[in-house]
C-alpha cells in the first residue's frame, strides 16, 4: 500500500520530494559559451606560464626581469575590470612550440579600446593586420575576468563571431597587476608561442 494513501491532500503535498537546482555560477555562464578546446586551454593556464617562462629564461632572463610584474604569474590584484576608454597595448610572446621558433618576442605598442557592450566589457585592437576583439566575462575567481574573442584579418571590418572559426578563436584571462595597469594572458595561443601576454595602460589624453 502506498505510504501516501492514508494522507490528506495537504499532507501529501508536504511529503512529496522536492528537487532544487543549484544556482548558476559566474563560471557556468562563460563555460556555457566557450568551446571545449578553449575551456581546456584556460584550465592549463598554470602549465602555460611555467613552460613558457622556462623556455624564455634560456637566453632572455634579463628581458623577463625588466618586464617586472607583467611576466610574473599569480600577481593578480582585486577589481580586475578596466575603465572603458583608449589604451596603449603591447604584446609579448613567450615559449616556443617548434625548435626554430623564438622563445621571447616583444612587439611595438599599438592602440586598443575597452568599451561597454550591454552588461559586458569588450576589448578591440584598433590597428594592424590582425585585430583581436572579444568580451570579458566574470569568473568565480574574483581577481580575474575571462576573455573570449576572435581575430579580424586584413581589411575585414569585423572579426568573425567567436566559435565560428576555431583557428581564429582566442581565450584567456584578464587581470589587474598594478594601479592603471592590466594584462590579458592567452595560454596556448594558435601560433608559435605557449603564452601571449598583452599589457594595457590607459592613454593619458582620452579621446572625447
Amino acid at each position: 500500500m502506498s505510504v501516501l494513501a492514508g494522507c490528506t491532500t495537504g499532507e501529501r503535498e508536504r511529503l512529496r520530494p522536492t528537487v532544487t537546482a543549484e544556482p548558476e555560477t559566474k563560471a557556468d555562464i562563460w563555460q556555457g559559451i566557450a568551446t571545449d578546446a578553449d575551456k581546456e586551454r584556460i584550465s592549463r593556464l598554470g602549465l602555460a606560464w611555467s613552460e613558457a617562462l622556462a623556455d624564455a629564461q634560456k637566453g632572455f632572463s634579463k628581458e623577463i626581469e625588466a618586464e617586472g610584474v607583467l611576466l610574473k604569474p599569480r600577481t593578480a590584484l582585486p577589481r580586475p575590470a578596466p575603465t572603458p576608454g583608449s589604451y596603449y597595448c603591447r604584446l609579448i610572446k613567450l615559449g616556443k612550440t617548434t625548435p626554430k621558433a623564438p622563445a621571447f618576442e616583444r612587439f611595438k605598442p599599438f592602440f586598443c579600446y575597452v568599451q561597454v557592450e550591454g552588461d559586458l566589457l569588450t576589448i578591440v585592437k584598433q590597428t594592424g593586420s590582425q585585430r583581436p576583439a572579444g568580451r570579458l566575462w566574470e569568473d568565480d575567481q574574483p581577481d580575474r575576468l575571462v576573455y573570449l574573442g576572435s581575430l579580424a584579418l586584413g581589411d575585414e571590418q569585423q572579426p568573425v563571431a567567436y566559435g565560428q572559426d576555431p583557428k581564429r578563436d582566442m581565450a584567456g584571462v584578464f587581470e589587474r597587476i598594478a594601479p592603471f595597469r592590466w594584462r590579458l594572458v592567452i595560454p596556448w595561443p594558435q601560433n608559435n608561442s605557449k603564452l601571449d601576454v598583452f599589457e594595457l595602460k590607459p592613454v593619458e589624453q582620452q579621446p572625447q
